[in-house]
């Protein structure tokens, strides 16, 4: 499947805090694209929109490195619209062009469209592979 795909947080949120679900991160480095790296996470939950679609996430498991997206755990989501994040310079969602958890900005950015510094934004911190992104894939496991 290629393409940019959302499932939506009231969807997300919906199953997530009806049973538990797992998180997966497939990620494939440009420096080595050959080469797909995973970040699991064995609980991941959205709340509802009354908490803004804060995350809960934890335990991380896989071989892409660091745990990035622990970074932004206890976030709420942030859009174009509704600044959620912890940034002092202005909403994170705007600045690097996609809607995520972001706090002050990112460590990971699997949904930006540009960035601060440009296209160089789409990017897992400490990712074993080089920290820049030829592509992403989030999927939820029951």
């Amino acid at each position: 499947m290629r393409g940019n795909y959302w499932l939506g947080n009231e969807l997300i949120s919906q199953l997530t805090t009806t049973r538990p679900y797992k998180l997966r991160f497939d990620l494939q480095s440009r420096a080595s694209s050959a080469n797909w790296y995973v970040a699991e996470y064995s609980s991941f939950v959205v709340q509802s929109e009354a908490q803004n679609f804060r995350l809960v996430v934890s335990g991380y498991s896989g071989n892409a490195g660091n745990d990035a997206f622990a970074y932004h755990n206890r976030m709420m989501f942030t859009t174009y619209d509704r600044d959620n994040d912890l940034s002092p310079s202005g909403n994170c969602a705007a600045a690097h062009g996609g809607g995520f958890w972001h706090k002050t900005c990112a460590t990971v950015e699997v949904n930006s469209i540009r960035g601060i510094i440009g296209a160089d934004d789409f990017s897992w911190e400490g990712l074993v592979g080089g920290k820049l992104l030829q592509s992403s894939r989030m999927w939820l496991q029951c």
